[in-house]
């Protein structure tokens, strides 16, 4: 009986194994820009719809010529450990392709943590082709758990893995005072920083 029961356990065991085997690794991606490479691992598994966007753009390399165009950083904050730097196409209307559903933070569970790359919108549910890496913990760009629909947050959907340091660099380099509008004014980055290319890496 006890043989029984072990291979019985051993036999369980194999097949969670193969079933963990067989599920398919988050996708990451190499993001080449004149600064240095940015490597991100992606969340497919908790934001799916969010994942599946930027790849579509990524398999098409339409963020190729692409820029990180603003860095926004607390007002006369000088280091460059706390911030975020947005990229993307900035709307042209020749390469965004339709907008996609909101996937609030209460809903996946990603956080807005230090290296976390999340889609930069106007209202949830128009997200499309500009995003932005979060330099340093900033929990106030997550979606309210209390009221999730007067707090939506922004739709994070993976991390740097891999060049962190580079998009500090971005985070550093001189803003312009004057461009920009809304809240963006004063957070456009003097010279843009190129994407060269966007393209999946092996894990």
């Amino acid at each position: 009986m006890f043989a029984r029961r072990t291979l019985i356990g051993l036999a369980a065991a194999l097949a969670f194994s193969a079933a963990a085997q067989a599920q398919p690794a988050n996708p990451r991606v190499k993001i080449d820009t004149a600064e240095g490479a940015i490597v991100l691992e992606l969340y497919a598994d908790k934001a799916p719809k969010t994942v599946a966007n930027y790849l579509k753009y990524v398999d098409r390399a339409l963020f190729d010529g692409a820029t990180f165009y603003r860095a926004s950083k607390p007002p006369n904050y000088a280091p460059n450990d706390y911030g975020v730097i947005q990229g993307g196409l900035q709307n042209d209307p020749k390469k965004v392709l339709p907008p996609v559903a909101h996937e609030p933070t209460t809903q996946t569970g990603i956080k807005h943590v230090n290296g976390t790359i999340s889609m930069g919108r106007h209202a949830p549910g128009s997200a499309q082709a500009d995003w932005f890496i979060v330099i340093g913990d900033q929990d106030y760009l997550d979606a309210d758990p209390k009221d999730p629909k007067k707090t939506p947050g922004f739709a994070a959907f993976g991390r740097v893995v891999e060049g962190l340091d580079v998009a500090q660099k971005i985070l550093g380099m001189p803003v312009d005072p004057k461009a920009g509008a809304g809240a963006m004014k004063g957070e456009m980055l003097v010279k843009p920083v190129r994407i060269r290319s966007v393209r999946r890496v092996t894990p």
